[in-house]
């Protein structure tokens, strides 16, 4: 099994979570209003591509658009094969916390 990065766990989750509306400006706005961080394009782009690769994403182009100049959207879906990545993740990340919110009452909440 091959793990994801925590990035890739998040921007997975951003486009199973936007639903056919994850391109670049609202993963990145998904990604800054849940985590409280600022995001580059340029780190997301490269690990959009290399889940696109992976064949987790798959991406396409919509018609070109007025509000954008004329200049078409590149809408990221997620994949089955992302789905079972995640959760793969998930159940990892449940194994390696089980037991341990008891020893740290902070961590229960």
């Amino acid at each position: 099994m091959k793990l994801l990065s925590r990035l890739e766990e998040f921007l997975l989750l951003a486009v199973w979570r936007l639903q056919g509306e994850g391109y670049a400006v609202t993963i990145r706005d998904h990604l800054q209003r849940v985590t409280g961080k600022k995001w580059s394009f340029g780190s997301l782009f490269v690990s959009l591509d290399r889940l696109v690769k992976k064949g987790y994403l798959t991406s396409s182009l919509t018609e070109p658009t007025p509000e954008r100049g004329g200049r078409s959207k590149r809408i990221y879906q997620l994949t089955p094969v992302g789905l079972q990545a995640l959760a793969e993740a998930k159940s990892v990340e449940q194994a390696m916390w089980e037991g341990l919110t008891e020893r740290l009452p902070a961590l229960a909440s």
